[in-house]
């Protein structure tokens, strides 16, 4: 059964910014400590990612997930669902930018996840929390420095 989580962090920047980064992913290895590779195997009409291949670190090895990508409510909300992947059957998620009044953004992170080898709810939970917060924590660091840079 799929664990679904989700978090928020307020980031220092228009929702624009935010999507910017987050929608480039082949500069995720510059930024995102556990990813290890991207590839684009696919675009739409405009050029944006459709299909997205990532090498990934997890739970102490290399993993590969391939992720479909939806651009219907872009720069709002980024969504995606897995089309492959070796240690997950399931990871699909969505960012979604809401401007705050003091200028910034409330980012919102929402992942399901599904694993192919059985762990105790507690594990996946824990593993899933250290992903979002991983994952938004460099996603601030990132959009926050190129506003300031």
């Amino acid at each position: 059964m799929a664990e679904r989580a989700t978090e928020r962090m307020v980031v220092t920047a228009t929702p624009e910014q935010c999507f910017a980064v987050v929608s480039d992913f082949e500069r995720y290895p510059d930024w995102a400590a556990d990813i290890k590779q991207v590839t684009v195997d696919r675009r739409d009409d405009e050029g944006r990612p459709l299909d997205v291949t990532f090498r990934a670190a997890a739970f102490g090895r290399s993993t590969s997930y391939t992720l479909s990508y939806d651009y219907r409510d872009a720069p709002a909300t980024l969504a995606w669902k897995q089309t492959a992947g070796d240690l997950t059957s399931k990871l699909d998620g969505s960012y979604t930018f809401e401007p705050t009044s003091s200028g910034g953004t409330q980012v919102t992170y929402v992942l399901d996840v599904e694993l192919r080898v059985p762990l105790p709810g507690f594990i996946k939970r824990r593993a899933q929390f250290r992903i979002m917060h991983t994952a938004l924590e460099e996603l601030k660091a990132r959009v926050e420095s190129a506003v300031t840079s």
